[in-house]
């Protein structure tokens, strides 16, 4: 599939190994990947989203988890080094439509790290090119790559790519969430 200035499309490193215990502390009974609506579980939303956008992608879901989301991206950094760039997509954003995976991946070619922001609220998946990949390999435990993109700021590397899609915030980390999907989904009917 092509992509404006890219010779290969990034991977898309779907990051599945988070413990999910708010979603358990809020009355969940699997974990929260695993809870399902609308016919399919919530991984496999995401899943469905990044098969439709036509993207390759790498899954995190070690058994046992990780240390952390920084330890999750490396996982999935490391194991992609041939990729041209990365977008980094937690696997509890099951309203994310495959166009904006694309629209995303795309605009890797005109800044190195893409942000997708949603009426201002920023958004994932976030991309970055292959520049990136000392930064992304070396990232450990909770706090993702939130440093490097705040650097990334800095040097003028980031382009903010607005996006009319709820989905790239929309998250779900307790049942509350999971409700709060459902309700969307009557009223606007599933994005995929």
């Amino acid at each position: 599939m092509p992509f404006e200035g890219i010779t290969t499309p990034p991977v898309v490193i779907i990051l599945a190994a988070g413990k999910g215990q708010r979603f358990r502390d809020s009355g969940g009974e699997v974990h929260k990947l695993d809870a399902l609506f609308d016919g399919k579980t919530v991984l496999g939303h995401v899943l469905e989203a990044v098969k439709t956008a036509g993207l390759p992608w790498h899954l995190v879901r070690p058994p046992g988890g990780t240390g952390g989301m920084g330890e999750s991206i490396a996982l999935g950094v490391t194991a992609t080094t041939d990729a041209s760039g990365w977008l980094i997509l937690p696997g509890d954003l099951p309203l994310i439509r495959p166009d904006s995976l694309r629209r995303v991946a795309r605009a890797l070619s005109q800044k190195p790290v893409v942000v997708p922001y949603f009426h201002l609220q920023h958004g994932h998946p976030v991309g970055f090119r292959s520049d990136y990949f000392s930064a992304l390999s070396e990232l450990r435990g909770e706090y993702g790559a939130k440093g490097i993109v705040q650097e990334a700021y800095r040097t003028g590397d980031v382009m903010k790519l607005p996006l009319n899609d709820k989905g790239v915030m929309t998250d779900i980390d307790t049942l509350n969430d999971l409700d709060s999907i459902h309700r969307l989904l009557e009223h606007h009917g599933n994005p995929h």
